[in-house]
């Protein structure tokens, strides 16, 4: 049987790694783009993301831009980067583009951050997709919708222009600040973070490793689908969620290779030099 080779570089710490393994696996295994729209976008906020993926590196922080798609129904956050790369990729499908096309634009958008959330999607619960290690995983758990118990404060910041108030939570492992504007009559906010009297404009939790702030706002006119590209992904509970991710990311090309026994991986670091497999890469989620 024919062996495939992969080359991985620049593989430094958890986040990197991740991203840098989606790009090279990507393009050619199967994947396909069908997307189904569940609601129209009714408005999108847009907020820099900075994260502390790899806690053995503290002062490298992941930025990644984000969206939030909030229709009447539903809402979807996005890294606005992956979505872009895969509106290249299912149009490059579409044209029959050849895999060299397809993996310069794979690798000309590079996105450090796969999940996606969907609130109220299916009515009632939350649908988390994510892609580990290109598709070679894909996976996708649905779980009852959970909101917050915030306590409100007095504490206010302009953000965008808009006067918002802070309120704190304990949610999902971790202490969360969030700041809401009561001029933005919507209870919705990044991530999984919900359930305000107002927009949710900014969100970090105590420990400084997650933080989201909006800086963009954008009235949607027009039927302007919010889409779902879950429903052939593995269904799975949250359990076997966590664990997939841990698996990855304690051996990440041994959890590659045991998936497909016929590729032959090698690592290089930044300069392109062979280096060792990354194993034991400190894993952070934001659910914990």
């Amino acid at each position: 049987m024919k062996t495939r080779h992969l080359c991985i570089c620049s593989l430094l710490g958890l986040a990197t790694l991740a991203a840098q393994a989606q790009v090279n696996i990507r393009v050619g295994t199967g994947r396909t783009f069908r997307q189904d729209t569940i609601d129209h976008k009714v408005l999108t906020v847009q907020y820099d993301m900075e994260a502390l993926t790899d806690l053995g590196q503290p002062d490298s922080l992941m930025h990644e831009t984000m969206r939030l798609d909030i229709g009447r129904h539903t809402s979807r956050f996005y890294s606005y980067t992956a979505f872009v790369r895969d509106s290249l990729l299912a149009a490059d499908a579409a044209s029959g583009a050849s895999t060299e096309t397809m993996m310069r634009h794979a690798n000309q958008y590079r996105s450090q951050w796969s999940e996606q959330t969907y609130k109220r999607y299916p009515d009632g619960r939350v649908t988390t997709l994510d892609e580990i290690a290109g598709d070679i995983s894909r996976l996708r758990c649905e779980e009852p919708e959970e909101k917050p118990r915030w306590t409100l404060t007095s504490d206010t910041l302009t953000l965008l222009g808009y006067r918002c108030t802070r309120a704190t939570a304990q949610f999902k492992g971790r202490q969360w600040s969030a700041w809401y504007a009561p001029d933005i009559p919507v209870s919705e906010g990044p991530w999984k973070l919900c359930g305000l009297p107002g927009l949710i404009l900014k969100a970090e939790d105590a420990d400084g490793h997650y933080r989201f702030t909006a800086n963009g706002l954008e009235q949607c006119r027009g039927a302007v689908p919010i889409l779902f590209g879950g429903v052939d992904y593995e269904p799975v509970n949250r359990k076997q969620y966590d664990k997939v991710h841990r698996r990855f990311f304690a051996d990440p090309v041994g959890f590659i290779t045991s998936t497909m026994p016929n590729v032959k991986i090698t690592v290089n670091d930044k300069h392109g030099q062979p280096t060792d497999n990354p194993k034991d890469t400190p894993y952070n989620p934001i659910e914990r």
